[in-house]
């Protein structure tokens, strides 16, 4: 019986939806917002996930975000249900990598047939070998689990380095607390931050995948505590399942497509975009409507690929039209929409 997660803040529709896909012979969990949507989806690993747009305290495009950053939710098939038709809703929706978009009023029939359509391809894909539906969640998860177990801890003071560009990939290294930053720097000593890991993710293995030396600096952004895998235990692991090997190839894939974008952007996007950009990527714990990120302005300026004078002044016109509020070295989310939709 396939499982099917609703998030709905209206009980009406909620339980509509749920009573319709129970008659049609599916297992149904829901919930109110996009927060205990989060849950319940790492929780509960439906087959596909049915998500409101607008709703308090945790919108379906944050929920989705999250959802895609987390390698255990992230192939779940995703429809996004709105009563906003606007074309830029549904560009947003597709871009973040929502599989459909269901505009309210919509009929019994229509609701089920984007399921049927939906679930099929997510059953194709496991069976031509996809790597994010090949491999189980809970496959993932004990294979990270085991690779890390009674492993060297290293503890890093903020500022540390974990590795530098050009260094022998002796190890794999996977986060247990704390963050850390991937950057590189220029000839004149300026830094560009395109990527910020947390507790549970894994880096380093893109470097051991190519037989290259790191392409970039590592360095802790807080105090952090890792786990020090060595590159020939990685290896014999992933290759030791071809569902493993070829997951691990086609994220490694995936972050050189990501880093690319990321290039892209720093070139040729306006500067309030990269900074409202740079502001989003930096929440790494909580993607909920008024989450505070904490993050100096050198390291922000770095991630945005602006001065940190322009970083400022942006931020403040930010602050002006109520899409932040600042408290220090902190910076609060008030309006993530509204960041995110900012014209490029």
């Amino acid at each position: 019986m396939k499982k099917i997660l609703v998030v709905e803040d209206n009980d009406a529709v909620r339980e509509n939806i749920c009573e319709i896909l129970e008659l049609d012979g599916f297992e149904v969990i829901s919930a109110i917002n996009g927060k205990k949507g989060v849950i319940l989806a790492q929780e509960c690993h439906p087959d596909l996930i049915l998500c409101d747009v607008m709703m308090p305290e945790l919108d379906g495009f944050g929920m989705l975000k999250i959802l895609m950053k987390n390698e255990l939710t992230a192939g779940i098939p995703f429809i996004f249900l709105t009563a906003k038709a606007e074309k830029i809703d549904y560009r947003k929706g597709m871009g973040l990598g929502a599989d459909d978009y269901l505009t309210k009023p919509f009929d019994d029939t229509e609701l089920l047939d984007a399921i049927e359509v939906r679930l099929k391809k997510s059953s194709s894909q496991n069976n031509t070998g996809s790597g994010s539906q090949l491999i189980s969640p809970e496959m993932l998860n004990n294979f990270l689990s085991a690779l890390s177990l009674n492993r060297e801890n290293r503890l890093y003071q903020k500022k540390d380095k974990v590795y530098t560009i050009g260094g022998n990939p002796y190890w794999v290294f996977k986060i247990l607390s704390g963050k850390v930053k991937m950057a590189k720097t220029n000839e004149y000593g300026k830094e560009l931050i395109y990527r910020i890991l947390t507790e549970g993710e894994i880096f380093g293995y893109e470097s051991v995948l190519c037989d290259q030396t790191y392409f970039h600096d590592t360095v802790a952004m807080e105090d952090t505590k890792i786990a020090l895998i060595p590159t020939k235990e990685f290896l014999d692991g992933i290759l030791s399942d071809a569902k493993l090997t070829y997951y691990f190839l086609q994220k490694s894939l995936q972050l050189n497509i990501r880093s690319n974008e990321r290039l892209m952007e720093m070139a040729y996007g306006s500067v309030r975009s990269k900074v409202a950009k740079a502001i989003i990527m930096a929440c790494v714990t909580d993607d909920s409507a008024h989450a505070q990120v904490v993050i100096s302005r050198e390291d922000l300026a770095s991630l945005a690929g602006t001065a940190k004078e322009t970083l400022i002044r942006t931020l403040y016109d930010f602050k002006s039209e109520k899409l932040i509020d600042i408290e220090g070295n902190s910076i609060l989310i008030l309006d993530r929409e509204g960041l995110t939709t900012l014209p490029q």
